[in-house]
Protein backbone atom coordinates (compact mmCIF):
# COMPACT_ATOMS: atom_id res chain seq x y z
CA UNK A 1 0.00 0.00 0.00
CA UNK A 2 1.05 3.74 -0.75
CA UNK A 3 1.06 6.11 1.81
CA UNK A 4 -2.10 7.30 1.64
CA UNK A 5 -3.13 4.42 0.11
CA UNK A 6 -5.73 3.64 3.11
CA UNK A 7 -7.53 7.36 3.08
CA UNK A 8 -8.00 6.97 -0.92
CA UNK A 9 -9.18 3.15 -1.19
CA UNK A 10 -12.03 4.70 1.89
CA UNK A 11 -12.15 7.90 0.22
CA UNK A 12 -13.25 6.31 -3.45
CA UNK A 13 -15.50 3.68 -1.40
CA UNK A 14 -17.59 6.63 -0.18
CA UNK A 15 -17.48 8.62 -3.58
CA UNK A 16 -18.13 5.79 -6.32
CA UNK A 17 -20.40 3.69 -3.72
CA UNK A 18 -18.41 0.02 -4.43
CA UNK A 19 -17.17 -1.70 -1.58
CA UNK A 20 -13.72 -1.59 -0.36
CA UNK A 21 -12.53 -4.63 -1.31
CA UNK A 22 -14.18 -4.12 -4.81
CA UNK A 23 -11.94 -0.49 -5.08
CA UNK A 24 -9.40 -2.60 -3.65
CA UNK A 25 -9.31 -5.12 -6.65
CA UNK A 26 -9.74 -2.43 -8.98
CA UNK A 27 -6.96 -0.60 -8.13
CA UNK A 28 -4.67 -3.60 -7.96
CA UNK A 29 -6.00 -5.21 -11.26
CA UNK A 30 -7.79 -8.32 -10.25
CA UNK A 31 -9.42 -10.05 -12.92
CA UNK A 32 -12.81 -10.36 -11.03
CA UNK A 33 -14.05 -7.00 -11.46
CA UNK A 34 -15.62 -5.65 -14.47
CA UNK A 35 -14.53 -3.51 -16.65
CA UNK A 36 -17.27 -1.27 -16.26
CA UNK A 37 -16.57 -1.02 -12.43
CA UNK A 38 -12.98 -0.62 -12.86
CA UNK A 39 -13.09 2.19 -15.24
CA UNK A 40 -15.66 4.12 -12.99
CA UNK A 41 -13.22 3.95 -9.99
CA UNK A 42 -10.43 5.15 -12.00
CA UNK A 43 -12.53 8.02 -13.15
CA UNK A 44 -12.81 8.69 -9.42
CA UNK A 45 -9.19 7.94 -8.34
CA UNK A 46 -7.81 10.38 -11.48
CA UNK A 47 -10.84 13.26 -10.90
CA UNK A 48 -9.59 12.88 -7.07
CA UNK A 49 -5.88 13.35 -8.06
CA UNK A 50 -5.24 9.41 -7.43
CA UNK A 51 -3.68 7.39 -9.19
CA UNK A 52 -3.43 3.84 -8.78
CA UNK A 53 -0.63 1.09 -9.00
CA UNK A 54 -0.31 -0.36 -12.47
CA UNK A 55 -1.90 2.00 -13.98
CA UNK A 56 0.82 4.79 -11.83
CA UNK A 57 3.83 3.00 -12.68
CA UNK A 58 2.85 2.34 -16.53
CA UNK A 59 2.73 6.25 -16.74
CA UNK A 60 5.76 6.93 -14.84
CA UNK A 61 9.45 5.14 -15.35
CA UNK A 62 8.81 2.61 -12.94
CA UNK A 63 8.55 -1.26 -13.74
CA UNK A 64 5.70 -4.02 -13.51
CA UNK A 65 8.65 -6.02 -13.68
CA UNK A 66 6.21 -8.55 -15.45
CA UNK A 67 6.26 -10.37 -19.14
CA UNK A 68 3.55 -11.41 -21.08
CA UNK A 69 3.59 -14.59 -22.63
CA UNK A 70 1.17 -15.25 -25.86
CA UNK A 71 0.70 -18.59 -27.78
CA UNK A 72 -0.67 -18.35 -31.09
CA UNK A 73 -1.48 -21.91 -32.33
CA UNK A 74 -4.17 -22.55 -35.19
CA UNK A 75 -3.91 -25.78 -33.58
CA UNK A 76 -4.09 -25.25 -29.93
CA UNK A 77 -0.68 -27.27 -29.55
CA UNK A 78 0.52 -24.77 -27.57
CA UNK A 79 2.41 -25.50 -24.54
CA UNK A 80 1.32 -29.18 -24.66
CA UNK A 81 3.82 -29.37 -27.28
CA UNK A 82 7.82 -30.34 -25.97
CA UNK A 83 9.11 -28.11 -27.97
CA UNK A 84 7.53 -25.02 -27.03
CA UNK A 85 7.48 -26.18 -23.48
CA UNK A 86 11.60 -26.14 -23.27
CA UNK A 87 11.45 -22.73 -24.66
CA UNK A 88 9.43 -21.38 -22.40
CA UNK A 89 11.25 -22.69 -19.78
CA UNK A 90 14.39 -21.58 -20.42
CA UNK A 91 13.09 -18.16 -21.36
CA UNK A 92 11.64 -18.28 -17.78
CA UNK A 93 14.84 -19.33 -16.04
CA UNK A 94 16.91 -16.39 -18.06
CA UNK A 95 13.92 -13.54 -17.26
CA UNK A 96 13.76 -15.05 -14.16
CA UNK A 97 16.95 -14.30 -13.02
CA UNK A 98 16.28 -10.52 -14.49
CA UNK A 99 13.89 -10.58 -12.00
CA UNK A 100 11.10 -10.67 -13.94
CA UNK A 101 7.53 -12.38 -13.69
CA UNK A 102 5.91 -14.38 -16.14
CA UNK A 103 2.26 -13.67 -17.08
CA UNK A 104 -0.08 -16.00 -19.22
CA UNK A 105 -2.28 -15.08 -21.26
CA UNK A 106 -5.54 -18.27 -21.01
CA UNK A 107 -7.07 -18.94 -24.42
CA UNK A 108 -10.15 -17.89 -22.50
CA UNK A 109 -9.57 -14.15 -22.83
CA UNK A 110 -11.13 -14.71 -26.54
CA UNK A 111 -14.61 -15.47 -25.08
CA UNK A 112 -14.29 -12.79 -22.52
CA UNK A 113 -14.49 -9.69 -25.64
CA UNK A 114 -10.75 -8.58 -24.20
CA UNK A 115 -7.66 -8.89 -26.57
CA UNK A 116 -4.56 -10.11 -25.42
CA UNK A 117 -3.08 -6.81 -26.54
CA UNK A 118 -5.90 -5.17 -23.90
CA UNK A 119 -5.08 -7.75 -21.36
CA UNK A 120 -1.44 -7.03 -21.29
CA UNK A 121 -2.28 -3.47 -21.58
CA UNK A 122 -4.28 -4.03 -18.25
CA UNK A 123 -1.80 -5.69 -16.31
CA UNK A 124 1.02 -3.23 -17.23
CA UNK A 125 3.35 -5.40 -18.39
CA UNK A 126 6.83 -4.47 -19.52
CA UNK A 127 7.36 -6.54 -22.96
CA UNK A 128 5.88 -9.71 -24.54
CA UNK A 129 7.15 -12.79 -26.01
CA UNK A 130 4.73 -14.52 -28.45
CA UNK A 131 5.93 -18.15 -29.44
CA UNK A 132 4.10 -18.76 -32.49
CA UNK A 133 3.32 -20.90 -35.46
CA UNK A 134 0.40 -19.42 -36.70
CA UNK A 135 1.51 -16.42 -38.95
CA UNK A 136 -2.55 -15.62 -39.81
CA UNK A 137 -3.53 -14.75 -35.73
CA UNK A 138 -4.81 -11.23 -35.92
CA UNK A 139 -4.32 -11.29 -32.30
CA UNK A 140 -0.14 -11.48 -33.37
CA UNK A 141 -0.34 -8.66 -36.24
CA UNK A 142 -1.87 -6.04 -33.48
CA UNK A 143 0.56 -7.28 -30.69
CA UNK A 144 3.34 -7.07 -33.68
CA UNK A 145 1.77 -3.41 -34.49
CA UNK A 146 1.47 -2.32 -30.72
CA UNK A 147 4.61 0.11 -28.93
CA UNK A 148 4.72 -2.67 -26.27
CA UNK A 149 8.52 -4.42 -26.36
CA UNK A 150 7.87 -7.46 -28.04
CA UNK A 151 9.77 -10.70 -29.02
CA UNK A 152 8.35 -13.10 -31.78
CA UNK A 153 9.95 -17.07 -31.30
CA UNK A 154 9.63 -19.36 -34.10
CA UNK A 155 8.38 -17.24 -36.54
CA UNK A 156 10.18 -15.06 -39.20
CA UNK A 157 8.32 -11.78 -39.31
CA UNK A 158 8.91 -7.89 -40.44
CA UNK A 159 8.49 -4.94 -37.97
CA UNK A 160 9.90 -6.69 -34.71
CA UNK A 161 12.10 -8.98 -33.26
CA UNK A 162 12.83 -12.63 -33.77
CA UNK A 163 14.70 -15.55 -32.82
CA UNK A 164 14.14 -18.92 -34.93
CA UNK A 165 16.07 -21.92 -35.62
CA UNK A 166 17.73 -22.10 -38.85
CA UNK A 167 15.10 -24.67 -40.44
CA UNK A 168 16.24 -24.49 -43.85
CA UNK A 169 19.47 -25.46 -42.56
CA UNK A 170 17.79 -27.88 -40.82
CA UNK A 171 16.15 -29.57 -43.37
CA UNK A 172 19.73 -29.50 -45.66
CA UNK A 173 21.26 -31.32 -43.01
CA UNK A 174 18.56 -34.19 -43.00
CA UNK A 175 18.57 -35.06 -47.13
CA UNK A 176 22.92 -34.59 -46.99
CA UNK A 177 23.30 -37.29 -44.10
CA UNK A 178 20.52 -39.73 -45.81
CA UNK A 179 22.68 -39.12 -49.26
CA UNK A 180 25.67 -39.92 -47.35
CA UNK A 181 23.91 -43.42 -46.47
CA UNK A 182 23.36 -43.86 -50.18
CA UNK A 183 19.76 -42.77 -49.90
CA UNK A 184 18.23 -41.93 -53.33
CA UNK A 185 14.42 -42.26 -53.01
CA UNK A 186 14.20 -39.80 -50.06
CA UNK A 187 10.70 -38.98 -49.29
CA UNK A 188 9.61 -35.42 -46.72
CA UNK A 189 6.25 -35.67 -44.62
CA UNK A 190 5.86 -31.72 -43.97
CA UNK A 191 4.96 -29.71 -41.51
CA UNK A 192 1.63 -27.69 -41.76
CA UNK A 193 2.13 -25.22 -44.70
CA UNK A 194 0.86 -21.98 -42.68
CA UNK A 195 3.82 -22.60 -39.75
CA UNK A 196 6.82 -20.85 -40.93
CA UNK A 197 9.12 -23.86 -39.62
CA UNK A 198 6.83 -26.34 -41.72
CA UNK A 199 7.80 -24.22 -44.60
CA UNK A 200 11.37 -23.50 -43.95
CA UNK A 201 12.02 -27.55 -43.57
CA UNK A 202 10.22 -28.25 -47.07
CA UNK A 203 12.60 -25.46 -48.58
CA UNK A 204 15.61 -26.94 -47.33
CA UNK A 205 14.72 -30.42 -48.14
CA UNK A 206 13.98 -29.45 -52.00
CA UNK A 207 17.47 -27.39 -51.96
CA UNK A 208 19.35 -29.83 -51.03
CA UNK A 209 17.16 -32.71 -53.40
CA UNK A 210 18.35 -30.29 -55.91
CA UNK A 211 21.61 -29.86 -55.35
CA UNK A 212 22.20 -33.47 -55.24
CA UNK A 213 20.24 -34.03 -58.53
CA UNK A 214 17.44 -36.45 -56.96
CA UNK A 215 14.34 -36.52 -58.09
CA UNK A 216 11.21 -35.99 -55.71
CA UNK A 217 8.18 -37.81 -57.45
CA UNK A 218 4.61 -37.29 -57.07
CA UNK A 219 3.64 -38.01 -53.91
CA UNK A 220 7.18 -37.88 -51.89
CA UNK A 221 6.40 -34.82 -49.95
CA UNK A 222 3.40 -35.46 -47.82
CA UNK A 223 1.12 -33.11 -45.58
CA UNK A 224 1.39 -34.41 -42.20
CA UNK A 225 -0.63 -31.78 -40.41
CA UNK A 226 0.31 -29.85 -37.14
CA UNK A 227 3.39 -32.01 -36.23
CA UNK A 228 1.70 -34.59 -34.49
CA UNK A 229 2.27 -38.48 -33.94
CA UNK A 230 -1.29 -39.34 -35.90
CA UNK A 231 -0.36 -36.91 -38.54
CA UNK A 232 3.21 -38.63 -39.23
CA UNK A 233 1.47 -41.81 -39.20
CA UNK A 234 -1.05 -41.12 -41.79
CA UNK A 235 1.57 -39.66 -44.35
CA UNK A 236 3.65 -42.65 -43.32
CA UNK A 237 0.82 -44.77 -44.68
CA UNK A 238 0.30 -42.66 -47.72
CA UNK A 239 3.86 -43.20 -48.39
CA UNK A 240 3.68 -46.91 -48.06
CA UNK A 241 0.97 -46.92 -50.39
CA UNK A 242 3.32 -45.28 -53.46
CA UNK A 243 3.99 -48.02 -56.04
CA UNK A 244 7.87 -46.77 -55.78
CA UNK A 245 7.92 -46.13 -51.89
CA UNK A 246 10.89 -44.40 -50.82
CA UNK A 247 14.29 -45.98 -48.69
CA UNK A 248 14.23 -43.13 -46.14
CA UNK A 249 11.90 -40.63 -44.62
CA UNK A 250 12.84 -37.00 -43.55
CA UNK A 251 10.04 -36.02 -40.97
CA UNK A 252 9.76 -32.12 -40.09
CA UNK A 253 8.92 -33.08 -36.70
CA UNK A 254 10.24 -35.62 -34.21
CA UNK A 255 6.36 -36.55 -33.08
CA UNK A 256 5.99 -36.78 -36.72
CA UNK A 257 8.80 -38.99 -36.76
CA UNK A 258 7.29 -41.45 -33.69
CA UNK A 259 3.66 -42.21 -36.36
CA UNK A 260 5.74 -42.48 -39.34
CA UNK A 261 8.09 -45.38 -37.81
CA UNK A 262 4.46 -46.79 -36.16
CA UNK A 263 3.29 -47.26 -39.43
CA UNK A 264 6.35 -49.08 -40.85
CA UNK A 265 6.37 -51.32 -38.21
CA UNK A 266 2.56 -52.05 -38.75
CA UNK A 267 2.77 -52.17 -42.11
CA UNK A 268 5.88 -55.21 -41.37
CA UNK A 269 8.83 -53.32 -42.15
CA UNK A 270 11.66 -52.62 -39.93
CA UNK A 271 13.51 -49.55 -39.27
CA UNK A 272 15.88 -49.19 -40.26
CA UNK A 273 16.37 -52.16 -42.05
CA UNK A 274 13.65 -51.20 -44.39
CA UNK A 275 13.66 -47.83 -44.31
CA UNK A 276 15.60 -45.10 -42.37
CA UNK A 277 13.69 -42.57 -40.43
CA UNK A 278 14.83 -38.97 -39.44
CA UNK A 279 12.76 -36.43 -37.22
CA UNK A 280 13.22 -32.53 -36.38
CA UNK A 281 13.56 -30.79 -32.81
CA UNK A 282 15.37 -33.46 -30.73
CA UNK A 283 12.39 -33.89 -27.90
CA UNK A 284 13.66 -35.72 -24.68
CA UNK A 285 11.06 -38.34 -25.54
CA UNK A 286 12.81 -39.74 -28.80
CA UNK A 287 16.47 -40.88 -26.96
CA UNK A 288 13.44 -43.56 -25.20
CA UNK A 289 12.08 -45.33 -28.49
CA UNK A 290 12.88 -48.18 -30.52
CA UNK A 291 15.23 -47.96 -32.65
CA UNK A 292 16.23 -44.34 -31.03
CA UNK A 293 15.94 -41.65 -33.30
CA UNK A 294 18.40 -39.81 -35.52
CA UNK A 295 17.12 -36.28 -35.55
CA UNK A 296 18.09 -32.50 -36.44
CA UNK A 297 18.45 -30.95 -33.12
CA UNK A 298 16.97 -27.06 -32.02
CA UNK A 299 18.65 -25.84 -29.41
CA UNK A 300 15.88 -24.38 -27.05
CA UNK A 301 18.03 -23.17 -24.66
CA UNK A 302 19.73 -21.00 -27.07
CA UNK A 303 16.28 -19.64 -28.48
CA UNK A 304 14.68 -19.20 -25.09
CA UNK A 305 17.61 -17.56 -23.71
CA UNK A 306 18.41 -15.19 -26.95
CA UNK A 307 14.74 -14.17 -27.01
CA UNK A 308 14.90 -13.32 -23.08
CA UNK A 309 18.17 -11.36 -23.93
CA UNK A 310 16.41 -9.36 -27.12
CA UNK A 311 13.24 -8.64 -25.21
CA UNK A 312 15.08 -6.96 -21.78
CA UNK A 313 17.11 -4.97 -23.99
CA UNK A 314 14.32 -3.87 -25.40
CA UNK A 315 12.52 -3.03 -22.12
CA UNK A 316 15.63 -1.47 -20.57
CA UNK A 317 16.22 0.52 -23.58
CA UNK A 318 12.65 1.90 -23.25
CA UNK A 319 12.26 1.06 -27.32
CA UNK A 320 11.66 -1.72 -29.76
CA UNK A 321 14.03 -3.10 -31.99
CA UNK A 322 13.70 -5.25 -34.94
CA UNK A 323 16.97 -7.52 -34.52
CA UNK A 324 16.70 -11.08 -36.53
CA UNK A 325 18.71 -14.02 -34.62
CA UNK A 326 19.12 -17.16 -36.30
CA UNK A 327 19.49 -20.11 -33.96
CA UNK A 328 21.75 -23.36 -35.82
CA UNK A 329 20.89 -26.45 -35.42
CA UNK A 330 23.04 -29.94 -35.38
CA UNK A 331 22.25 -33.44 -36.61
CA UNK A 332 22.32 -35.85 -33.64
CA UNK A 333 22.51 -39.69 -34.81
CA UNK A 334 21.41 -42.35 -33.44
CA UNK A 335 19.81 -45.60 -34.43
CA UNK A 336 16.69 -45.20 -36.82
CA UNK A 337 18.55 -44.40 -40.49
CA UNK A 338 21.03 -47.24 -41.74
CA UNK A 339 22.98 -47.32 -44.94
CA UNK A 340 21.33 -48.36 -47.70
CA UNK A 341 21.26 -52.20 -48.40
CA UNK A 342 22.42 -52.78 -52.08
Amino acid sequence: MGFNEMGTIYDLAKVTGFSITTVSKALNNYSDVSEKTRAKILQAASDMGYLPNAHAQSLSTKKSWTIGVMFAEANEVGMKHPFFNAIIESFRQATEQQGYDLIFASRNLRNRDMSYLEHFKHRAVDGIVVICSDQMDEQVQTLIRSSIPIVVVDMDTENCSVVFSDNIAGGRLAVDYLYGLGHRKIAHIAGDGTTDAGLARVDGFKQAMARLSLPTPDGYIVDGGFFSVDGGKTAMRRLLALEDRPTAVFAAGDQMAIGAIEAIHEAGLKVPEDISVIGYDDIEMVKYITPKLTTIRQDTDAIGKKAADVLIEQIEQKKRTAVTEVIPVELIVRDSCAPLAR
